[in-house]
């Protein structure tokens, strides 16, 4: 045979045998070896690359720039790098605005004194109505009356007749009325002060003190809580409820117990654990007045003693009772020497007359006023927000 064909064969039997091994090795997929620096080596063998898992590498892999394709130094756009979370910090609470907490007691108010404001001229019916609508609004008939009638007067002498007008000269009289009150809250320094909250049950009394108590704390105060409402289920420990979570001291009783005993015991409590406020809650029971004027005058009696000081005295009314409202009001003060009053659940279905009432009939001032349900929502009144809130 010929040397060069024989040389052909040869070389061709060689390049087809080598091809044949080369497509063998390809279907076996060998292991793959990524080579970082240091010399460690990850294996990320076949079935991880076919599933396109993916595959964590140690810190000096990752800052190869032969592996993630990225010079040292610069950060690769693809890549995320997680540092600590951050601390994000709780905005404090935002005491809710008159404005946007009455707007039922609003709508209910400008729907009675709406119609006055399109009048060219506010005649004899007109001024029947305005007082009607005030009366509806719970102000009170007296009040009602002693305010259209000074507002007539004072329209008379400024030759003013247009409904909108009139509406103006009646905003500024009711501000006028609840205007210039002491409504700050009593704390004399030395003393262990009590503060006892009257009024019947359902109202929120116990409510109130467990906002107040967290409140009270906040402000650097050392308040205690004393369980004096004996009588109703529950009230004992709905009150240690509201302590807990505010942190406050709290003494109970037996139920059914005297309240004026366990009123005492918290005062003595008081004193000898440096708190300064006693929040007192007291029964609710309106069975008679007789019973009910006896049972705060002792309450209030033994309060005073030594070491106690009873420097507030707090008539918690719920403000959706309108004139009911008033009733109650003129009962409790006459039991007991009243200092202020919270008005509950204003946010509500309350017209918002009823504090014209409270402050013009019986000379009460309101001091705090509850509107919503969480604990920040028992606010200081202020009587030129409440005013502005009724007759925007």
């Amino acid at each position: 045979m010929d040397p060069i064909l024989i040389v052909l064969i040869a070389i061709a039997v060689f390049v087809a045998i080598g091809g044949v091994a080369f497509v063998s090795t390809r279907r076996r997929g060998p292991d793959l070896e990524l080579q970082p620096r240091g010399g460690d080596t990850a294996v990320l063998d076949r079935d991880t690359v076919d599933r396109g898992d993916v595959a964590v590498l140690d810190d000096a892999v990752l800052d190869d720039p032969a592996v993630d394709g990225t010079p040292d130094g610069e950060q690769d756009s693809d890549v995320a790098v997680l540092d600590k979370p951050e601390v994000i910090e709780e905005p404090p609470p935002v005491k809710p605005s008159f404005f946007e907490r009455l707007g039922k007691a609003r709508s209910a108010f400008s729907g009675y004194l709406g119609g006055l404001v399109g009048l060219g001229k506010v005649d004899d019916e007109a001024w029947e109505d305005l007082e009607e609508a005030l009366i509806r609004a719970d102000v009170g008939v007296a009040t009602s009356m002693a305010l259209i009638e000074d507002v007539r007067s004072k329209a008379k002498e400024n030759s003013t007749e247009e409904g909108a007008q009139v509406l103006e000269l009646l905003k500024e009289r009711m501000r006028a009325e609840i205007a210039d009150k002491d409504r700050g809250l009593t704390v004399d320094d030395g003393k262990t002060n009590v503060w006892l909250f009257v009024g019947v049950n359902g109202v929120g009394k116990t409510t109130t003190i467990g906002k107040l108590g967290r409140r009270l704390k906040e402000e650097g105060h050392k308040p205690l809580m004393a369980a004096g409402d004996t009588f109703r289920a529950a009230a004992a420990e709905q009150l240690t409820m509201w302590a807990e979570r505010s942190d406050c001291e709290i003494v109970r009783g037996n139920e059914g117990g005297d309240p004026s005993s366990v009123i005492f015991d918290g005062i003595q409590a008081a004193a000898s654990r440096d708190c300064n406020i006693v929040l007192a809650d007291t029964a609710g029971r309106l069975q008679n007045k007789s019973n009910l004027m006896d049972e705060l005058s002792k309450v209030r009696r033994v309060a005073a003693k030594e070491p106690g000081h009873v420097s507030e005295v707090l008539l918690v009314l719920d403000a959706t009772t309108g004139q009911n409202g008033m009733v109650q009001a003129k009962v409790f003060a006459e039991a007991v020497e009243v200092t202020g009053v919270v008005l509950t659940k204003l946010d509500g279905s309350a017209k918002g007359g009823i504090v014209f009432a409270i402050e013009s009939e019986l000379g009460i001032p309101v001091k705090l006023v509850g509107l919503g349900e969480g604990v920040e929502d028992l606010v200081d009144f202020d009587p030129d927000e409440f005013i502005d809130a009724l007759f925007e």
